[in-house]
């Protein structure tokens, strides 16, 4: 069942690329409409799709659960963070921030949820949720350092005050509220928060078939960074999760789905937030679809060695 998922999950992220693809050649889409694109992604379709991730029914069993999520998720990211460090210190200048940034953040969305809730049902998507807000949390505030380098005082604090602002991250609060309080929320408004929220892996893979469009593939055939980056992010770094899994020994859902999270391809923020800082908009794209379509392999072995 889980390998036709991430079959047919993979198939539809590039079937929507190439629709991009399409637009950028046909001139429908333009690299100026292609940035109004990127704001509406960030501003509007990604919040709504993080709180329509916290709409689910928790019985005790599901919430003493999501609190163990929560510090292995913690120790997740410690972990790609000081991994892909140490890993990408032969990679300099702004190769190294893509590849970074791509190992740290996986495609939770479009590609993580699917596959969970075809293992472990409603219940792997609760605590791919989990993962998911820190995601969130860290793409505005880890990610976004990373691509914008170092901030002084004054600027750090206005910084601040954008990412606690920001609607990715207010999106989270009040997702946390309807999980901590259990709120109904009246069926026609999650029916709209869902929906608003489900064109966020669409319209994310459109963009970077818009960008895909004018890549010259031939010109990264021979970049040694793009193989090794591709390595370290979907063989080496899951694989070391998985063995300091196995060391704690927990096997419960909760720590398979942050196991097989990290071990998800890179999430389109990857060449969002690249064309957004003009860094490698290109070399990201190429990064982001190389490894999505190679998880094709990587993830079904690592399925079936959990499984």
């Amino acid at each position: 069942m889980e390998v036709s998922v991430i079959i047919e999950s993979v198939i539809s992220l590039f079937i929507i690329i190439l629709v991009g693809v399409y637009g950028s050649k046909k001139k429908i889409i333009t690299a100026e409409t292609n940035k109004k694109l990127v704001d509406i992604l960030i501003q509007i379709a990604l919040p709504f799709m993080i709180v329509s991730s916290f709409i689910y029914t928790y019985d005790p069993t599901i919430k003493s659960n999501v609190i163990k999520t929560f510090y292995y998720c913690i120790l997740a990211y410690i972990l790609m963070i000081l991994i892909s460090h140490l890993l990408l210190l032969p990679v300099k200048s702004d190769r190294k921030i893509i590849l970074h940034f791509a190992n740290v953040f996986v495609n939770t969305g479009y590609v993580g949820f699917p596959i969970l809730n075809s293992i472990y049902g409603a219940e792997g998507v609760i605590y791919g949720s989990i993962f998911n807000m820190f995601f969130v949390i860290l793409v505005w505030t880890y990610g976004l350092i990373l691509f914008k380098g170092n901030f002084d005082k004054k600027e750090l604090k206005e910084e601040l005050k954008k990412i606690l602002l920001n609607p990715s991250i207010i999106a989270v609060c009040v997702g946390i509220m309807i999980m901590i309080f259990d709120i109904q929320l009246p069926g026609a408004l999650i029916s709209s928060v869902e929906a608003i929220g489900n064109i966020t892996g669409p319209l994310s893979m459109i963009i970077i078939g818009v960008i895909l469009a004018d890549v010259k593939i031939k010109k990264y055939l021979r970049d040694w960074t793009i193989y090794y980056g591709v390595a370290t992010k979907l063989i080496i770094i899951p694989a070391i999760i998985y063995l300091i899994s196995l060391l704690i020994g927990d096997s419960s859902k909760a720590i398979n789905t942050v196991v097989i999270m990290s071990a998800m391809p890179a999430s389109a923020m990857t060449s969002i937030l690249a064309e957004s800082f003009d860094k490698k908009k290109e070399y990201a794209a190429v990064v982001v679809s190389v490894t999505t379509l190679l998880s094709l392999i990587t993830v079904t072995i690592l399925l079936k060695i959990i499984m």
